[in-house]
């Protein structure tokens, strides 16, 4: 039987789950190291723009609802998303500027998709340095405004404050909303 709504959330299980839905050993937060599918798509389109990536989460920090219990906020999710994909950002531009020798097979896939890259650019031409808090910001102002939707297990969420309970299969889903021309 799935439980929703408040009587859920205080009993342990939110996001529609039951205690006895959950497998064994698979607790309501993460643990250090729990791993989640992200996704990102736009409004409109059937494939996403990124195929599911792994993100490993941080436990939730303590909010207070008792001895041993933690809650992660929405806010506090995407914050470590954002932060997770600005690391990998930014390892990608280190690697971009080492030069690489490649293959043939290399360098005729990368003259199929348009772009042969050896690397060997330097700081400046790979791109400026991110500042996490700045994107974590930005990121969560975009939510705000309305500019992506965030669906956690197939359930819209609509509040940075709010109590959300992922697991460590959980299915995180941004989807980009695209402004209309002309209107």
């Amino acid at each position: 039987m799935v439980r929703r709504g408040r009587d859920a959330r205080d009993a342990g299980c939110g996001m529609g789950y039951s205690p006895d839905e959950l497998g064994e050993g698979e607790g309501l937060m993460p643990t250090d190291g729990a791993v989640i599918t992200v996704e990102a798509k736009i409004m409109g389109q059937r494939k996403p723009v990124v195929a599911g990536w792994p993100v490993t989460l941080a436990a939730p920090p303590a909010a207070g609802r008792g001895v041993g219990e933690e809650t992660m906020r929405l806010r506090d999710l995407l914050s470590q998303v954002v932060r997770q994909e600005t690391l990998a950002f930014r390892q990608r531009q280190e690697e971009r500027r080492l030069v690489r020798v490649l293959s043939p097979a290399q360098i005729q896939q990368a003259a199929e998709r348009g772009k042969v890259d050896m690397g060997g650019r330097s700081a400046a031409e790979a791109g400026a340095e991110v500042d996490d808090e700045a994107a974590v910001a930005t990121a969560l102002q975009s939510f705000e405004d309305g500019l992506y939707f965030v669906f956690l297990d197939g359930q819209q969420q609509h509040d940075l404050d709010a109590v959300v309970w992922p697991h460590p299969n959980s299915h995180l889903t941004f989807i980009r909303l695209v402004a209309l021309a002309g209107g």
